[in-house]
């Protein structure tokens, strides 16, 4: 029989999944997927190792008190051990947290208190100074995932073995959120020492003190990642570039994946999704670029997969009715630049694809299969005019092989009844192009330049 002793056993070795979709190339592109932990994110990994090092140290006695500052995630990755272990978990977390966290950490039998956000982490108020009276008067272990070596350490052991041995060691730049700093510093430490010349890339919030530095620095919305001091389990050497990435672009890079790669995931896997982005663009084949998506979205539904919290925020707009990505796709028709749509049959020559791309003028065109009947069956790849270029230049002979042979993933998908807002995500994300299809089955493409011309002339 097939049966873990217990639900901690079932940890670590998530996903490693291609955002193909999200991110056509040339570069790889792929993410790590924490939620698939049993308590739902990455912070399940440095719980128990925590927990452990308590334990060790003779800081948490059987039957003991635990109280730790958490966004959530850290709350859940130690209560899962504390419950199975005898423990009682005291969690104290910032006011902007989503209800659906306190209403999860308080099914798993922890204590919540709410705290001031916008107040200084030294501030008597702050979830880290009522966390450390806690501790004082009720003499709690407090793990402190800000100072705790364990934190780290816990991904030297396992994210980054993991992540080496999933890509084949292949991979060349790491990117990953910043909080505590313990997931980017111990798995970059991990990697580097197998590959010295791999790239590691933070992933910081606008206003957090990693990028912002401590005069500049602001509220954000982002959870879990960016900080407004420096914690000691983060170590900034590891690190060789930063992106500093908006609470809007988080969001909407988070809603993206959801209708575009099927994963629903949090602000900061938003945060790091267009992060690594930046830095796939500037890539070219055989680059792999993995990032980290450090928990699911059913906790943020309340939060920033809600469009009404979005307009309120000013990052969606309310008011007149969005433009229908249909009317996009009527304009271009009107203004008579290309049939509805082009595309190329898989089994067709790389040279007929050129004449096409040439002949109306396109950069990107989809591959489809098509039935038995001759019939459009599905999009199955794309074109890219650099990737062509790329492949025709170094072989010539390229030209007589197969469309399957040189064709990347497909392009982004969008129906034609959304809202404009989702193509500008798209294309202001990876995607050059977008495939526009009527329930299912597509029917038009849209460029930048189709959705620039539009805009310039309404």
């Amino acid at each position: 029989m097939e049966i873990y002793e217990n639900i901690l056993e079932t940890l670590g070795n998530t996903p490693l999944v291609k955002l193909g979709r999200f991110f056509p190339g040339p570069a790889t592109l792929a993410a790590k997927v924490e939620s698939f932990n049993p308590g739902g994110s990455v912070k399940d990994r440095i719980g128990i190792a925590m927990i452990e090092a308590g334990e060790k140290a003779g800081l948490l006695k059987p039957g003991g008190t635990i109280v730790e500052p958490t966004s959530g995630n850290t709350g859940m990755g130690l209560a899962l051990v504390a419950n199975l272990r005898g423990y009682r978990l005291i969690c104290t977390a910032a006011e902007k947290i989503p209800k659906e966290k306190i209403a999860l950490l308080e099914a798993m039998g922890a204590t919540v208190i709410t705290c001031p956000t916008n107040v200084e982490a030294d501030d008597p108020r702050s979830y880290y100074k009522v966390a450390e009276r806690i501790r004082d008067e009720e003499g709690a272990y407090l793990p402190y995932q800000y100072y705790n070596q364990a934190n780290p350490e816990a991904h030297y052991r396992s994210t980054g073995p993991e992540i080496w041995r999933q890509t084949g060691g292949r991979i060349t730049h790491w990117v990953a959120g910043v909080g505590t700093g313990g997931t980017i510093s111990g798995a970059g430490r991990y990697l580097k020492e197998r590959k010295p010349g791999l790239v590691v890339v933070g992933a910081d919030p606008e206003g957090s003190i990693y990028t912002s530095g401590p005069e500049k620095q602001h509220p954000y919305l982002v959870e879990g990642i960016g900080e407004d001091f420096y914690p000691e389990t983060f170590d900034p050497s590891v690190v060789d570039r930063w992106v500093t990435v908006g609470d809007r672009e988080s969001f909407l890079t988070a809603r993206r994946l959801a209708r575009e790669e099927g994963l629903l995931v949090g602000g900061s896997g938003g945060t790091a999704a267009w992060a690594a982005v930046e830095i796939a663009r500037e890539l070219g084949p055989g680059k792999t670029v993995v990032t980290l998506f450090p928990d699911g979205g059913r906790a943020y539904l309340s939060k920033f997969f809600d469009d009404n919290y979005l307009v309120e925020l000013g990052f969606l707009e309310r008011g007149e009715p969005t433009p229908k990505v249909r009317e996009v796709v009527q304009f271009k028709q009107q203004n008579g630049h290309a049939p509805e749509l082009v595309t190329i049959d898989s089994q067709q020559k790389v040279g007929a694809a050129i004449d096409l791309m040439q002949q109306y003028s396109i950069s990107q065109l989809p591959v489809m299969r098509h039935d038995s009947s001759g019939s459009l069956a599905d999009v199955v790849g794309s074109l890219q005019e650099r990737g062509l270029l790329d492949l025709v230049f170094r072989n010539p002979d390229a030209l007589n092989e197969e469309v399957a042979a040189a064709m990347q993933p497909p392009l982004a998908a969008v129906e034609a009844d959304e809202s404009l807002d989702e193509v500008f995500s798209a294309l202001t994300g990876g995607s050059q192009a977008v495939v526009v299809a009527t329930s299912g089955k597509p029917t038009g493409m849209l460029t930048r330049s189709d959705l620039l011309e539009y805009l310039a002339r309404k």
